[in-house]
């Protein structure tokens, strides 16, 4: 018998019993293989919430229509998406394996700014043993999966629909919800990406686009500030002789709570011992209601009735760069996201850079703690004078 024959004779026999519901299912769970692994994992560690979970098994439709469209080549056509799918999936199955966190566009803005020297020294500080007979029991489950794969052969016009209804079902309605709920392009375009990115390979798609427009927002910002001239008249009163200074950024911290500040219970009490050597600010009010356009009167010379300061005078940092002093960045808050491209930008004005929290979540369990081990290395490094901007994800809900 030949193929054309034993496919006749396939749909006939799925013509007499109906839909192979089977074959659809462990189609779907292949593909969705690639996806769910690690949204499954991350949903078990409770590193982030049931949406992207639900977003991999929508999205993962999608995959089935080549299938559906041209079952006589179901098994070649499955190879051929679950390859570049399960190559895609590893950044993210091994960033989970690594951090116990999602993959973020943020890994993608690492990536890209790195060179090999940096990938070779990271690959060494993290790779373990133990890594490889991950990775290959992942790529094991694949190739099990795969085999499952087999044709479901439906008449031509249902094959058709149940392709538009996958098609219209993974990322037309999404889509189509967040066009018709904004007016304005760019907010549906970041909307409808927030829903997708959590699967393979979108994630990466989405990571490159946003890491791409976000790159271009912040490179035009740092043109900017590059012609803005250095203060005149500078005077440093110890100028030449050893300093270190550390400026701590904190986030949403109430002093209302802070015995510090006079509160009943002992809650700062390191602070509290420190107290005859510090200077306390009682009356300080917040320019701004957030972070970024608080930071942006603070870290320049902008204030209130001045808000675009900020894009004709020099940054702090360039002020102690014009000081001669080395400058540093610490933070544990997401770096390339809309968000925070403006605090990237005051950032990439320092000599060095730490970006800690590159987590899809900002709110993910990123500890604080973590700014210590870069914070202990620039304090050993031999540096006269040296300005350490230390910015925490502080006080935010989740805390």
């Amino acid at each position: 018998m030949t193929n054309a024959q034993r496919a006749g004779a396939s749909r006939g026999a799925a013509d007499r019993a109906g839909i192979d519901w089977a074959g659809l299912g462990w189609a779907f769970l292949f593909f969705w293989y690639f996806s769910g692994v690690t949204q499954v994992l991350i949903y078990a560690s409770d590193s982030a919430g049931f949406a992207g979970l639900r977003q991999s098994l929508v999205l993962s439709l999608l995959w089935l229509v080549p299938l559906l469209l041209f079952p006589a080549r179901a098994r070649l056509l499955a190879a051929l998406i679950g390859v570049p799918l399960w190559f895609c999936s590893l950044a993210g199955f091994g960033y989970f394996l690594i951090y116990g966190q999602e993959f973020s566009q943020s890994v993608i803005f690492i990536l890209f700014e790195s060179n090999v020297s940096e990938g070779s020294e990271y690959l060494a500080q993290y790779f373990a043993w133990w890594m490889v007979p991950a990775f290959l029991a992942y790529g094991l489950g694949a190739w099990l999966l795969w085999r499952k794969v087999r044709p479901v052969y439906l008449s031509r016009p249902v094959a058709l629909l149940a392709s538009l209804f996958l098609l219209f079902s993974s990322l037309g309605y999404p889509a189509l919800r967040q066009f018709s709920k904004h007016d304005d392009p760019r907010i549906a375009l970041e909307n409808f990406e927030e829903r997708i990115e959590p699967a393979t390979p979108w994630q990466l798609v989405v990571g490159f686009r946003q890491y791409s427009a976000q790159l271009a927002s912040m490179q035009a910002l740092l043109e900017g500030r590059q012609r803005i001239a250095p203060l005149t008249g500078l005077v440093d009163a110890h100028a030449g002789k050893p300093a270190t200074l550390v400026l701590v950024i904190g986030e949403s911290t109430n002093r209302q709570r802070m015995s510090l500040y006079g509160y009943g219970r002992q809650t700062t009490p390191e602070l509290d011992r420190l107290r005859d050597q510090l200077q306390v600010f009682t009356g300080v009010v917040t320019p701004r209601p957030y972070t970024i356009e608080a930071l942006q009167q603070v870290l320049t010379f902008a204030d209130q009735e001045n808000p675009d300061a900020y894009l004709e005078t020099p940054s702090l940092v360039s002020v102690m760069k014009q000081a001669g002093y080395k400058t540093y960045w610490i933070t544990n808050q997401q770096t390339i996201t809309k968000r925070n491209t403006m605090l990237t930008t005051f950032s990439k004005q320092a000599d060095e850079q730490f970006y800690l929290n590159n987590n899809r979540e900002q709110n993910a369990r990123q500890y604080d703690g973590d700014v210590f081990a870069p914070f202990a290395k620039v304090l050993a490094e031999d540096a006269p004078r040296k300005f350490i901007v230390v910015h925490l994800l502080g006080t935010h809900m989740s805390y």
